[in-house]
């Protein structure tokens, strides 16, 4: 396995502040985030790798070649992190496009890192046709290189469980929000993916019970989300 090297760190320190990492791999320099907050903290996500609701001490954004073709991605982006040095369960995301020209953006305390390539991109209610082999021009818009949005947010609350699925539906309308401004014919790509990582409960510590986009706490990350999407996508091709 290649070394994933770290720059030189520098910048106020954040709630939620990624490494970056870069590789060698078949001869392609790759690059990677990774957020190491440690225990403490609950995250859910549809991420290959660490999916659903559970304690997790870490976060990986790795980007992988282009043609992409293992078939376990999962044991891949879990050998990433033990290279890194991450301990524990955590949670690995991974994408075509350059990790290292990502967006970041802060409201209230929430924060989000967003990873955005865009060049396979289409409506979630698609036709039929585009998951059954055929390939109408209206499935997808843009060449054939895969693309990813990719996003990791950070809360410094507690959040239920119920709350947390609520933080990534907001997360994914903020989302969609973000690409329409941006003049992005779509709602996303087929394997957009997302991690909200919240503070574990504490003894006497509020324990919020949701994160919709007009609660206080889900309105914080809805911006956040659509400042962190929009600053991803100029570095990507826009129609």
């Amino acid at each position: 396995m290649p070394a994933l090297l770290p720059p030189p760190r520098t910048g106020a320190a954040r709630l939620l502040d990624p490494e970056h990492l870069t590789r060698v791999e078949d001869g392609e320099r790759l690059h990677a985030l990774l957020w190491r907050p440690g225990p403490g903290w609950r995250m859910v996500s549809s991420a290959v790798l660490g999916g659903g609701i559970a304690e997790r001490a870490w976060v990986l954004n790795a980007q992988v070649a282009h043609g992409y073709r293992r078939t376990d991605p999962a044991r891949h982006l879990a050998g990433l992190a033990r290279t890194a040095g991450a301990r524990g369960p955590g949670v690995g995301l991974m994408t075509a496009a350059d990790v290292s020209a990502h967006g970041r953006a802060r409201d209230g305390g929430a924060e989000a890192v967003a990873t955005a390539g865009i060049s396979v991109r289409g409506w979630a209610a698609a036709p039929q046709e585009c998951t059954t082999g055929a390939a109408p021009q209206e499935c997808a818009t843009g060449a054939v290189p895969p693309g990813t949005v990719n996003i990791v947010v950070a809360l410094p609350v507690a959040l239920s469980d119920a709350a947390l699925v609520n933080a990534v539906m907001t997360a994914t309308e903020a989302k969609v929000q973000a690409l329409l401004d941006a003049g992005l014919d779509c709602s996303g790509t087929p394997t957009d993916a997302v991690c909200v990582a919240a503070r574990a409960p504490r003894d006497g510590a509020d324990v919020h019970a949701f994160a919709g986009p007009r609660s206080a706490w889900g309105a914080r990350l809805a911006r956040a989300v659509h400042r962190a999407v929009g600053a991803a996508l100029p570095a990507v091709a826009h129609p």
